[in-house]
């Protein structure tokens, strides 16, 4: 099955986390801390299939405010494909992107209610954290550390990507046709003038009329 994420289609499967279905997408996506549920950078707004996802876990009720559950907020490393259908999200980190384009103005307004949501589950997020390991959400240092790394690592693989797309030039639209009624093409698409040899010394000359005919017709002499 394929689901939506960011506009781009991503190949997916039941049972499959949404992070990772992002990450193998290379769909843009914050995942700092390897989707252990500590960075809240992970966040995705569900816009169609919420109910083929997983249930909230106690992660996401802990670090996700009312307000942004009621918008359809989800953590991505949380949140598991569970029934096949049509899913489409957008990352709250594409949302601000899109946003600083459209809308720079709106950008500040947009951080505020993000970073409220963030201040009033302070509590919660910390509670949480303190008992993690009560809560099913065991990790050691080890593989913290291997997550981490592995999340900078395909970050540092979009900025890449999105660097090369921009800097690297297009290929060519080059004409690979056969020439035609004596015209030739131009490797960069643009057709070059018929080419004809003009007379040297002592050999006859062109009459006038020739020249004439010649010259509208777009002869250059080389």
């Amino acid at each position: 099955m394929k689901i939506t994420i960011n506009d781009r289609e991503c190949n997916a499967t039941t049972g499959d986390i949404l992070l990772d279905v992002a990450r193998a997408g290379h769909s843009h996506i914050g995942y700092f801390c390897g989707g252990n549920a500590l960075c809240q950078t992970c966040y995705v707004k569900v816009l169609e299939g919420q109910e083929l996802l997983s249930p909230m876990t106690s992660a996401e009720k802990a670090m996700l405010s009312d307000t942004l559950i009621s918008e359809g907020m989800r953590m991505a490393c949380q949140t598991t494909i569970e029934k096949p259908g049509k899913i489409s999200i957008l990352t709250t980190v594409e949302e601000a992107a899109r946003l600083t384009l459209s809308n720079p103005a709106g950008v500040p307004a947009y951080m505020g209610k993000m970073g409220w949501a963030a201040a009033e589950k302070f509590t919660d997020t910390i509670s949480f954290q303190a008992r993690r390991d009560i809560e099913g959400h065991q990790v050691s240092p080890w593989e913290l550390l291997t997550d981490v790394i592995g999340g900078i690592g395909d970050a540092i693989q979009l900025v890449m990507e999105a660097v090369m797309s921009v800097f690297t030039p297009k290929p060519g639209t080059a004409d690979t046709d056969a020439p035609e009624n004596g015209k030739s093409h131009a490797s960069n698409g643009a057709t070059s003038r018929p080419t004809a040899s003009c007379p040297v010394d002592g050999a006859s000359k062109l009459s006038h009329d020739v020249l004439r005919i010649e010259t509208r017709k777009g002869v250059a002499c080389n």
